[in-house]
């Protein structure tokens, strides 16, 4: 019956039928990991905000960072203009 000892669990040797592919099906990637400096073996914070930043530097697609900076100012603008912020600061007369 097993009163005192605890109970194991169970393993299975489970391979996948129909799977013909290299490497392991398991394994959990990202399609774009390759082609990314961010991603892998990254020290620490620093190193990885400096690959981030090189990266944002140094892109083919200028005209995406441009239209992303775009979007995000209308947005805050709007945010802005939602809440009632005083917008006469940032104009002289």
């Amino acid at each position: 019956m097993g009163l005192l000892s605890k109970r194991k669990n169970k393993k299975f040797n489970y391979s996948p039928r129909f799977y013909k592919g290299e490497g392991n099906p398991y394994e959990i990637k990202h399609k774009f990991d390759e082609h990314r400096t961010t991603v892998g073996e990254n020290p620490n914070f620093k190193q990885k905000f400096n690959n981030a930043f090189d990266e944002l530097k140094n892109s083919p697609d200028k005209a995406a960072n441009r239209r992303i900076l775009i979007i995000v100012a209308v947005l805050i603008f709007l945010f802005l203009l939602i809440i009632g912020f005083d917008l006469s600061i940032f104009f002289s007369n």
